[in-house]
């Protein structure tokens, strides 16, 4: 057995975190230049330093859950949120359960609340996020965020939303009051049920086939008939039927 299957192991069972389910010599790279950056020789010296060294352990976590975000990611598709799919969730019901999953440190929730706050009070506003990296979700909770983050913020909703202190901006309260955050992990946690609409973009990618399909299946059980599965640019679903949902927009599929 090679040292990086031996080492997916080893990091199974210490954390419960499944290695073999993100694409191979992608992992294997990322984990690779960490290792060799903090001056180890192998898989093997790397997991023993791992496990007695907590800080190196949650170096190891966010390099490997890839912590790259943004508010209004590809800001054309929360367009379309805004203008279209709302719409229709809010004709139905005014209070939706929303889960933005695999959040990292808290931009989509965020921006999810915020465009959601064009139709409806903030106060009526509530979304679960989740991650799986416990590092991301302390910074998700904190909301400050350099000024890179928010380039594609519209000025009018900086200047409402945010409080810039220094070079750092720090999300108002009236939108990280409507955010629960909570760890959780894709492959082997257990799913909510009767979202109006999940959220879960950009992460797909860095998954096998197999992993892919088992996540999809367990959105679409979580969704209610008529809720919305929004995905990232890079991930269009080819064949939307086998887990029973409709394209609505790009990269919007809606549960039959």
């Amino acid at each position: 057995m090679s040292d990086y299957l031996k080492f997916v192991e080893s990091v199974k069972r210490k954390t419960g975190i499944d290695l073999a389910a993100y694409k191979e010599a992608q992992m294997k790279r990322r984990l690779t230049s960490l290792y060799e950056k903090k001056g180890y020789k192998n898989f093997v010296d790397f997991f023993a330093a791992l496990e007695k060294d907590q800080q190196l352990m949650n170096e190891f976590l966010d390099r490997m859950t890839i912590n790259v975000s943004e508010f209004y990611r590809n800001s054309k598709r929360w367009e379309v949120l805004e203008k279209k799919i709302f719409p229709k969730l809010l004709a139905t019901n005014r209070r939706l359960k929303i889960w933005s999953a695999a959040c990292s440190t808290g931009e989509e929730p965020y921006t999810t609340t915020i465009v959601l706050s064009n139709l409806i009070p903030v106060s009526q506003i509530s979304i679960f996020a989740t991650d799986l990296d416990e590092n991301a979700i302390q910074r998700a909770k904190m909301g400050i965020y350099p000024e890179r983050s928010l380039a594609e913020v519209p000025n009018n909703v900086k200047l409402k939303y945010f409080n810039k202190q220094g070079q750092l901006y720090q999300v108002d309260d009236s939108i990280k009051n409507t955010v629960t955050f909570k760890k959780h992990n894709l492959l082997k946690d257990t799913y909510e049920k009767n979202f109006d609409l999940i959220i879960c973009r950009n992460v797909m990618i860095y998954f096998t086939e197999e992993a892919k399909d088992q996540i999809y299946k367990n959105f679409s059980d979580s969704l209610q008939s008529g809720g919305i599965l929004f995905v990232g640019s890079t991930e269009q679903i080819f064949d939307p039927g086998k887990y029973g949902f409709e394209t609505e927009d790009t990269f919007f599929y809606r549960k039959k």
